[in-house]
């Protein structure tokens, strides 16, 4: 039997993070990985992915981007580096290959169950994220056997799939990035839209997350916000991160060829069934950022910065047909692929305490559990908007080990 006080499962930026303000407080700890650090970045993503902000806002707790792009966006190989130079200035006591398969109380004690031996402790800290399992709805069951089902836990490139036409289901930013490949590769896609964070990357001169940041609208916390659940649930705002800082939503994508359905309801004889609500759907979007827009300028024009930022600008509202159709005969009009952009969910099968609803997800209050001594780090919205990105989960991490400390009886 091995202990420590805390046990962090996890090694990527979170469960470093962890790591980092852990040791600030000289409590005992172990980080414990089923691969290697930056595990999910580097073996769960596609190979073009770059991250959707800027480089100057990747920081961690005592670490922050120092290179000579402030203002382009990692790309994968770029954000494992800088994760592993990460881990290695903190010094995390990291086992990496370490499967976690049970965590449970025993009397007075957590124990923590690996494929290496079992660790007592009084505190786990669960840093594993929320995009375990591809987010598949039920309606993929009924697809037309000769169509290929790829979720993006799965897909690398264009050139895995199959000849012949892509319905791409979902319009966040991974599926508009991912839609926008596949056309370029020479397919013809088809993008089922349901609801979406509308975007501009660049706004007034500056990225749209410098606005959110300057404007107070990343540390927005979960008193401010109507919905909590909802808010935790929204879809990642339409972005893309590449040198030309284009503006990557549905009229980008119209323009480029990609046709736009609804969302996606049924499949019936290999007919895939779609929502007449696109337009609906695309005009909440524009209002919603008509009022994020709203709010920026506001700040803008009371900041002591004001003359210095260009004037303000409204975009051009969603294009939507007349009338998008409203069925596809998959297999007639000769589809291979259905790529399911549809989000992901945690994987929590391990955890053995009553600590999650009916929906699989985690119960907590901005990341403590509801059971003494289990944490949370690395959540959608977990405390703050910002909760979502990479320089995000310094608060958290703070505030978590903070709450930590004192339930250990360690704190100051």
């Amino acid at each position: 039997m091995k202990t420590a006080d805390v046990v962090v499962i996890g090694a990527g930026h979170a469960g470093l993070a962890a790591s980092r303000c852990l040791a600030e407080r000289s409590i005992e700890h172990v980080i414990l990985e089923r691969g290697e650090v930056a595990n999910s970045w580097r073996t769960e993503r596609w190979e073009s992915l770059t991250l959707l902000t800027p480089n100057w806002q990747s920081r961690l707790p005592g670490f922050a981007y120092a290179g000579e792009n402030p203002d382009g966006y990692m790309t994968m190989p770029e954000l494992i580096g800088f994760i592993e130079q990460y881990a290695e200035t903190v010094h995390a006591p990291m086992h990496t290959g370490t499967s976690v398969t049970s965590v449970c109380r025993n009397a007075n004690v957590i124990e923590v169950v690996t494929t290496d031996g079992t660790w007592q402790c009084r505190g786990v800290i669960l840093a594993t994220g929320a995009c375990n399992v591809p987010a598949v709805p039920a309606v993929a069951a009924d697809m037309p056997s000769g169509i290929s089902n790829v979720t993006t836990h799965d897909y690398q490139d264009p050139e895995q799939l199959a000849d012949g036409k892509v319905l791409v289901v979902g319009a966040s930013a991974t599926g508009l990035q991912l839609a926008d490949e596949i056309h370029h590769s020479g397919r013809s896609v088809t993008l089922a839209v349901g609801e979406h964070v509308r975007l501009p990357r660049v706004y007034r001169g500056r990225d749209v997350q410098w606005w959110m940041h300057a404007a107070g609208v990343l540390d927005e916390g979960i008193d401010d916000v109507d919905d909590i659940t909802r808010a935790r649930n929204l879809p990642s705002p339409q972005l893309v991160g590449s040198r030309r800082r284009q503006i990557l939503d549905l009229n980008a994508m119209t323009d480029a060829g990609v046709k736009l359905v609804g969302r996606l309801m049924a499949v019936r004889d290999g007919v895939a069934m779609f929502s007449g609500s696109l337009r609906n759907v695309c005009s909440l979007a524009d209002l919603k950022m008509g009022r994020l827009l709203d709010t920026i300028d506001e700040w803008a024009e009371s900041s002591d910065e004001g003359d210095t930022f260009d004037p303000p600008e409204r975009f051009e509202r969603t294009r939507v047909d007349e009338a998008p159709p409203l069925t596809i005969d998959l297999a007639g009009e000769d589809f291979a692929t259905v790529l399911w952009a549809t989000g992901f969910r945690p994987d929590y099968s391990w955890l053995h305490m009553p600590v999650l609803d009916r929906k699989g997800k985690l119960v907590h209050d901005e990341g403590v559990v509801n059971a003494p001594g289990i944490y949370a780090l690395g959540l959608p919205f977990m405390r703050k908007r910002k909760s979502s990105f990479i320089h995000g989960t310094e608060d958290d991490a703070n505030y978590i080990v903070d709450h930590l400390s004192h339930y250990l009886g360690k704190g100051h």
